[in-house]
C-alpha cells in the first residue's frame, strides 16, 4: 500500500504522481479551451505540439528520479490531456481527496485508478457532488490550508472558476484542526494576464518561510496582506502580471532547499539562488502555454 503524508509544499518529496503528455490528442478547438491562455495559443496557431511536451515532462521526470523520488504515472488513455495531475486529487496529511473537476476531464481520474487502489480505504475521501474543488487551489502550509475560490455571483458561468465555497466549507469540516483560509481570485475567460486559474497561479510557499506572490491575483487586497503578515515582506518574491502569465509561482519544491523551475525564469531563479536554494532548471515553456506548469503536473503523495 502507498503511504500518504503531506503537510506542506516543501517537505522532502518521497512519492508523487507525475502527469504524462504522450498521445495527448490533437490541438483543441477554440470552443473546447478550458482557460484563456490555451485559447490564446489555439487562435494564434502556437498551441504546443506533443513531442515538445513529452520532452519537457521527461526532463522533469529525470530530475525527480535523480533525487530518489518514487514517481507514479497515469495509465495512458489516447487522445486525452493527462498532463495536469494536480487537479484530479490531492493529499492532506494522510488523506487522499478525490477532486470534483470539470465534467469534461472526468476520464483523467480513471487513469490513476491503479494508484488509488494502493491507498488504504480509510484514507480515501470523496467530496459530495455540490463541492467543487481542484488541487491547484489547495496549498498546504503546516497548520494552514490556503484555498483559492471565486465568490462572484456569476460563478456558474465562469469556466476558470474551479473551487466554490462549498469546497472551502468541505475542507473546514474535514480538517477542523487546520486554519482554513480562502482567497477570492481574479478570474477571466478572455485575458490570461487577468486570470488566476488556481491559487498556485499567483501564490506558492518555498523553503521554510518564503513565498512567491502576485498581489494582483486576489480580488480582495486584504488577502494579499494576510499572506504578507504570515511570511513577512522581506521573504516574499513579488511577481508582475507578465510573470504570472508565464507561471512564475507554479514551480515545484523537492525539499526545503531544492526547487524545480522553468529555465526562462531568470529573475526568479536568481532570487532563489540568492536566498540559498538549489535551483533545478527544466524546459517547460510549451506546457506552460496551457496555463499550467510544474506544480500543476504533480500530485504529491508523500513528503517527510
Amino acid at each position: 500500500m502507498i503511504k500518504l503524508q503531506v503537510t506542506n509544499e516543501t517537505g522532502r518529496l518521497r512519492a508523487v504522481v507525475l502527469g504524462i503528455a504522450n498521445q495527448n490528442g490533437p490541438a483543441p478547438k477554440a470552443e473546447e479551451a478550458y482557460d484563456p491562455k490555451s485559447l490564446e495559443h489555439i487562435l494564434a496557431g502556437t498551441y504546443p505540439v506533443e513531442s515538445d511536451m513529452v520532452f519537457e515532462i521527461s526532463a522533469f521526470h529525470d530530475v525527480l528520479e535523480r533525487y530518489g523520488v518514487k514517481v507514479y504515472r497515469p495509465e495512458l488513455i489516447p487522445d486525452l490531456n493527462q498532463i495536469f495531475s494536480r487537479d484530479i486529487g490531492f493529499v492532506i496529511d494522510r488523506f487522499f481527496i478525490k477532486a470534483n473537476i470539470l465534467p469534461d476531464r472526468a476520464e483523467e481520474w480513471r487513469a490513476i485508478g491503479h494508484i488509488v487502489k494502493q491507498i488504504e480505504p480509510e484514507n480515501f475521501m470523496e467530496a459530495p457532488e455540490e463541492v467543487h474543488i481542484e488541487g491547484g487551489d489547495v496549498i498546504l502550509w503546516n497548520e494552514y490550508l490556503f484555498v483559492g475560490t471565486y465568490k462572484g455571483d456569476d460563478y456558474p458561468t465562469i469556466n476558470t472558476a474551479r473551487t466554490n465555497m462549498n469546497g472551502v466549507q468541505f475542507l473546514k469540516d474535514m480538517f477542523p484542526n487546520k486554519i482554513v483560509k480562502e482567497f477570492d481570485l481574479i478570474k477571466s475567460m478572455t485575458n490570461p494576464r487577468e486570470n488566476a486559474l488556481h491559487l498556485d497561479c499567483c501564490f506558492q510557499p518555498v523553503g521554510r518561510d518564503k513565498a512567491i506572490i502576485y498581489p494582483g491575483g486576489f480580488r480582495n487586497p486584504t488577502d494579499y496582506l494576510y499572506l504578507r503578515k504570515i511570511f513577512g515582506g522581506e521573504n516574499i518574491f513579488t511577481i508582475t502580471a507578465d510573470e504570472m502569465y508565464e507561471m512564475y509561482s507554479n514551480v515545484f519544491s523537492i525539499s526545503e532547499d531544492v526547487v524545480v523551475t522553468e529555465r526562462r525564469f531568470d529573475r526568479l531563479n536568481y532570487w532563489l539562488r540568492d536566498q540559498g536554494f538549489h535551483v533545478e532548471e527544466v524546459p517547460y515553456h510549451e506546457i506552460g502555454k496551457q496555463e499550467g506548469l510544474l506544480r500543476c503536473s504533480t500530485l504529491p503523495l508523500h513528503r517527510d
